[in-house]
């Protein structure tokens, strides 16, 4: 029996966004950890991917947003704005979709702390910039579990791209911030503030 892709449109839309969401958190957390890691030393190149750390939170900020939003025309799930606003409140795959959701807001508070972080000082946003990993592994987890294409071949192999470049940065760092790759620490004082 054929179906017609159009009947699912929305849905479709929403997983192809929810991967593009994964994608985008992924390189954002690689950027992240290099900044913080002090892995780049060329001058100038710290602004630069500070911007670009920005600019792929952002990104991936909008894509959870849009990947919850399109479920709202969903003729199957119905969700309503509950549903992807509040965690269990939907009744398909509760504990899942509220991993995701959990997640969408962890995000969303995170990228927020960007612009307020003169307000809240770097204390507080450092503490909750450390919160990206959990953010990242419970969308990771949310994809796992209630993705329709959870076992498909090429979602294992993006998120094996796509996580493997942030794990191995994260592993440098914690072998040591005095190892060869880092900077002296006098240039690691850099004014501009990143996440640890």
């Amino acid at each position: 029996m054929n179906t017609n892709p159009a009947d699912h449109l929305f849905w479709l839309s929403s997983r192809a966004f929810g991967v593009v969401a994964l994608g985008l958190m992924a390189l954002s957390v690689g950027v992240g950890l290099a900044l913080s890691g002090r892995v780049v030393r060329r001058p100038g190149l710290p602004a630069q991917l500070k911007r670009t750390h920005e600019s792929l939170a952002l990104a991936g900020l909008f894509a959870i947003a849009m990947h919850g939003l399109l479920l709202l025309g969903d003729s199957y799930l119905k969700p309503g704005l509950a549903g992807i606003a509040i965690p269990f409140v939907m009744t398909n795959q509760p504990v899942w979709t509220a991993l995701g959701i959990v997640c969408g807001w962890l995000t969303a508070l995170i990228v927020v702390s960007f612009y307020v972080r003169r307000w809240i000082g770097v204390r507080l946003w450092r503490r909750l910039h450390r919160t990206t990993l959990v953010a990242y592994l419970l969308g990771i987890v949310h994809t796992l579990g209630s993705g329709t294409d959870a076992g498909a071949p090429w979602l294992i192999a993006l998120l094996v791209l796509t996580t493997a470049p942030a794990a191995a940065i994260g592993a440098l760092r914690l072998v040591g911030r005095s190892a060869p790759w880092t900077t002296t620490p006098s240039a690691s004082r850099s004014s501009i503030p990143t996440a640890r």
